[in-house]
């Protein structure tokens, strides 16, 4: 493997937190107390926490110098007017409405936007934003394209939507039953795939002829507009400022967790263009979330927002983040580790149907090989598979997705290379005796986003 392409850290470390490992045999009991799923364990008992970016990054010096400006007025913030100020200047929208989260964005929008038996089309669904659509009535239809189900393809931008899908649909269905288009960029149950320009400007043009709206969930934006520096033509010699503004161009408003490109640890925003949708978000988040000037955040977290959506435009950074993915990725390729290709911009994906093909779907072997991963070496991943898919609200019937992953996500400017060494020795030891992984069953579902609370037990 060429090292050289991997570069180093683009900072210095001012403070630090000691991790330790507990022995395996504690590992295995407090595996079976939090119901073998991972989002139950405790932080202190991890030794590397790959669970999630959202909200897990180190914010930098000057992030943590702007919460000593928190302006915590409960109206009228002079961090909410910064804040503004900078998206609306990276991102161009007319409007900004903060929230607590993405997922306070995702319910905002929902909300205003479906009508009880419209379409909402996307590039994949997401968990929390289908939870949204389908809870204000809304039928979601996936029109990615066929290339982004297949783990095993290497090919770029896997997370471009299908365009004949979206023109067949808006024939069948007709535009007026449908709600938006719901463009992730990146593709997160993809593998973290990003989407070319050329195909949200042809999204657009479609959609506009049509007269339906394009929001995109812009949650690793600053990771979708790298890709496009990297790999598509034309786009070389622009700035990461450059592309992330042409990119929200082909849209009508977006939602935002700032949690991850914003390198916070809470926070988010839903951005508009339209002024009666803008009104009638205002008139929503007071009652969601709190005043439209603040949307569940103090104001020194908007203030360390706005610091954290501009450094995440340097080019420096931007790299060094998504080549740290690419390097596990590619530990784990060279080791003959079955992932999701090409390696995305946040994590590493686990294809667990080729990890553990001697488990059926409805054995949950994302759910299985997570929990092994941690006891067999203190690594903390996430489920992406049947567990996360839910169930069909009509028939509650399992949903069974193509893709059967387990996440390893990795947080902005928190591991070193090292770190990822560590993890791509512990799955390649785990891959030697995959064979001894067992199954798992429910033994508690929740009725809604059942990955994040569910227990369960070995077949």
């Amino acid at each position: 493997m060429d090292y050289s392409q991997y570069p180093a850290e683009p900072f210095r470390i001012k403070m630090v937190e000691p991790v330790s490992m507990i022995g395996r045999e504690e590992r295995e009991r407090v595996a079976r107390e939090a119901g073998y799923n991972t989002f139950l364990l405790n932080s202190e008992d991890v030794y590397i926490d790959l669970l999630t970016d959202s909200g897990t990054n180190a914010m930098s010096d000057r992030q943590w110098a702007g919460l000593m400006m928190g302006d915590e007025a409960y109206s009228g913030s002079k961090n909410f007017k910064h804040l503004e100020a900078t998206v609306k200047e990276l991102f161009g929208f007319n409007y900004v409405v903060p929230t607590h989260q993405g997922r306070g964005a995702e319910n905002l929008l929902s909300t205003i936007s479906i009508k009880p038996g419209q379409y909402v089309l996307g590039n994949m669904y997401f968990t929390t934003t289908r939870f949204h659509q389908e809870n204000n009535g809304g039928i979601f239809v996936d029109i990615i394209k066929d290339e982004a189900h297949d783990a095993s393809l290497n090919v770029p931008f896997k997370g471009d939507i299908d365009i004949a899908k979206l023109e067949k649909i808006i024939a069948e269905k007709g535009a007026e039953n449908i709600a938006y288009v719901c463009l992730a960029v990146t593709v997160n149950l993809a593998g973290g795939q990003p989407v070319s320009m050329k195909n949200m400007r042809e999204v657009s043009a479609i959609c506009r002829q049509n007269k339906i709206n394009v929001f995109y969930d812009a949650t690793r934006f600053a990771e979708n507009a790298y890709f496009i520096k990297e790999q598509e033509e034309g786009y070389e010699d622009k700035s990461i400022q450059e592309i992330t503004f042409e990119m929200f161009s082909y849209a009508d408003g977006c939602t935002m967790s700032g949690k991850k490109d914003g390198i916070v640890n809470i926070g988010g925003f839903l951005c508009l263009n339209d002024h009666d949708l803008y009104t009638a978000a205002t008139e929503l988040v007071t009652v969601f979330e709190g005043m439209p000037s603040y949307g569940g955040m103090a104001g020194r977290d908007m203030e360390a927002l706005a610091i954290g959506l501009k450094e995440s435009m340097q080019f420096e950074y931007i790299e060094h983040r998504v080549k740290q993915v690419r390097y596990l990725g590619d530990r784990l390729l060279e080791a003959g580790i079955p992932i999701i290709e090409p390696a995305g911009g946040h994590a590493i994906f686990l294809d667990a149907r080729r990890f553990c093909p001697h488990l059926d779907q409805k054995e949950l072997p994302a759910q299985s090989l997570a929990n092994e991963l941690f006891i067999e070496s203190g690594v903390r991943s996430m489920e992406r598979g049947i567990v996360s898919a839910g169930r069909d609200k009509e028939t509650g019937e399992n949903h069974m997705p193509k893709l059967e992953t387990v996440r390893l996500t990795i947080p902005r400017r928190v591991y070193t290379y090292k770190h990822m060494d560590v993890v791509a020795d512990a799955v390649t030891q785990l891959y030697k005796h995959r064979e001894d992984i067992r199954g798992l069953r429910f033994v508690y579902e929740p009725k809604q986003l059942r990955f994040f609370t569910a227990r369960f037990e070995h077949i």
